[in-house]
């Protein structure tokens, strides 16, 4: 008798439905894309409790007549591909067939569709047609989802908070807004408007509405391209970073992606600009002939596989060094104006604990314009709407200068330098600061290494653990190449008995110390270039200038001096900030001696 039996359409529906519907923000997902698709140039997401009673999602595009709205739900139904050549070229959001079909199995679902003067409407329960009806004719389609897995409650149990939810479904809808600044999008759940973009095709202002006013006066535009790629895009000055990953957006011909090795890169071109543990705001979108990518790896369509993805990199990385590595990187203090948080509590929604659960998460509410707003805050808001273009130019005027001309004031705390000109004042670390000049001198150093070698008057002997013994004895032709003289001296020891001339006086025995420690912490993982750069960080960050150090005054024009002739004289090795500015008009507003 035979045990292996055809599967019935609805529970290989269910089950497909595990892969592509993961959450309410899968819903969201899959049927914004689809508007994409149709061609809208308007998207509405109307949410109910954040997705788990109904979402809906409304478009403006091309719509669908009565057979393709019915044809629509079947399981790889689809006219985006039709043959095996279209999937190496795909130019569609969707191609699978396989979401509304997964989304009507698990939820409630009504689909109304129009592409010429009659519409159409159809029910579907739990993956089951239950009618197909006229209805109006507005040109588009508007589909409803209810009481999502409601039929499938291992699932339903599985959700998530509802701030875990909301934060999930807008963080999707940031991307995607920002995939395709053509489209206006809003986004609103429980009545209150969480995004509204314009639609106007630039992506500067899609950034403002997402990130608000101060992200976006602090972003820089890039655009390069090789013979396979072109890349395009905003990212954030170093000062701005986000504490993980969700604020680089990678974009292929306006696909949201996910890419680790991307995302690295992206993140590695910023190395010591900012805190390794911390992350900038970028948005990148690569174009590229469809056959290079494959989008068909995951159901989701957001894991991709590059053909030259090494290529890319390159390009990715040295678009963005090129980029920060000859403007005015000093942070520009300003006086902050904070709008009252009552209104917006009392207007738009309590934020209180999504704030606590998601102090990351960017959720960007329109403030309301008209009475709810007091006469204090009213000029202000008005002020930010009206100026953004203008205030942008003058931020990218200030940004193209270089690292100023300066006289020293005084020195507060033993610790930070104080320093004036025209423009304002100027607060300089002098601990950053001279982990920059050294950083760089040990860096230049290590890779241009002059053999100039001093011997030992008495040879340092280092005893080592087997693993790390064996892991520094590969390495010791590195060791010679930057002027060390080095050998084996009995079970698991070495000796050293000559080093190279530039490692610092009296610090001798650490420095080799913390050389070889270096080379074991990278064991299999070793490259000249992480080990330079992890030598110079740390012989740096020893040999700098401490807090309540007494500096003289000659000492510290030199130590302002050296800091101007480095490559980035705006961060520490570490990313920490080395001189901060006030300007002549922020330190007026401070005390009030200047109208605003």
């Amino acid at each position: 008798m035979s045990v292996i039996k055809q599967m019935d359409e609805l529970l290989a529906n269910k089950i497909a439905a595990g892969e592509v519907v993961e959450r309410c923000a899968s819903v969201v997902k899959e049927l914004v894309e689809n508007s994409i698709d149709a061609l809208a140039k308007e998207i509405k997401i109307i949410l109910k409790d954040a997705g788990t009673k109904e979402i809906k999602v409304i478009d403006d595009g091309i719509g669908m007549d009565k057979d393709d709205a019915v044809m629509a739900f079947n399981r790889h139904a689809t006219s985006k591909i039709i043959t095996e050549d279209d999937l190496y070229n795909i130019n569609t959001l969707g191609f699978r067939g396989e979401a509304l079909a997964s989304i009507a199995s698990v939820s409630e679902v009504t689909l109304k569709t129009c592409q010429e003067k009659q519409g159409t409407l159809v029910k579907i329960n739990g993956g089951k047609l239950l009618s197909v009806e006229n209805s109006d004719g507005r040109i588009g389609t508007e589909v409803t989802v209810a009481n999502l897995f409601y039929n499938t409650p291992a699932r339903l149990k599985h959700l998530k908070s509802l701030y875990t939810e909301l934060a999930s479904i807008t963080d999707y809808v940031n991307k995607i807004a920002l995939s395709h600044p053509e489209i206006r999008f809003t986004l609103i759940n429980n009545d209150s408007i969480l995004l509204k973009t314009d639609g106007s095709n630039n992506l500067l202002k899609t950034i403002k509405a997402i990130y608000g006013t101060d992200v976006a006066k602090k972003m820089l535009e890039i655009e390069a391209n090789d013979e396979d790629y072109k890349i395009s895009g905003f990212i954030s000055l170093p000062e701005i970073h986000r504490s993980n990953r969700n604020g680089i957006v990678t974009l292929v011909n306006s696909r949201v992606v996910r890419n680790s090795e991307l995302n690295k890169a992206i993140n590695d071109s910023y190395h010591s600009y900012k805190p390794d543990t911390r992350y900038p705001i970028v948005v990148i979108n690569i174009e590229l002939d469809p056959s290079l990518v494959d989008v068909n790896i995951h159901p989701t369509k957001m894991d991709i596989k590059f053909s030259k993805l090494e290529e890319l990199i390159s390009l990715i990385s040295t678009t963005i060094k090129e980029r920060i590595k000859n403007i005015n990187l000093i942070p520009h203090i300003e006086e902050k104006y904070e709008i009252n948080d009552e209104i917006i509590s009392n207007n738009i929604i309590d934020l209180t604990p999504l704030k606590e659960e998601y102090q990351e998460q960017t959720l960007v509410f329109d403030l309301p314009k008209k009475e709810t707003i007091k006469e204090e805050n009213k000029e202000y808001i008005k002020e930010e709407e009206t100026t953004f273009d203008e205030i942008k130019e003058e931020e990218t005027e200030y940004l193209e200068k270089k690292f100023p001309e300066l006289s020293i004031v005084g020195v507060v705390n033993g610790t930070y330098i104080v320093c004036q000109n025209e423009e304002g004042m100027y607060l300089i670390d002098q601990h950053a600061a001279k982990e920059r000049v050294n950083y760089e001198f040990y860096l230049k150093k290590l890779g241009e290494p002059n053999l100039e070698v001093t011997p030992m008057l008495f040879p340092l002997t280092l005893e080592y653990p087997v693993n790390e013994y064996i892991v520094i004895r590969e390495h010791f032709d590195t060791l010679t190449d930057i002027g060390f003289n080095i050998e084996e001296f009995g079970i698991n020891s070495v000796i050293i008995k000559a080093h190279p001339t530039w490692l610092p006086k009296g610090y001798e025995n650490d420095a080799i110390k913390h050389i070889l420690e270096a080379i074991v912490t990278f064991e299999n993982k070793f490259s000249i270039e992480k080990f330079n750069e992890s030598v110079a960080t740390m012989m740096s960050c020893k040999l700098a200038i401490k807090a309540n150090q007494y500096v003289s005054t000659e000492e510290l024009e030199k130590l302002i001096l050296d800091l101007k002739n480095c490559d980035n004289p705006f961060n520490c090795p570490h990313g920490r900030p080395t001189i901060v500015f006030h300007s002549n008009y922020d330190l007026e507003k401070m005390f009030k001696r200047s109208g605003f």
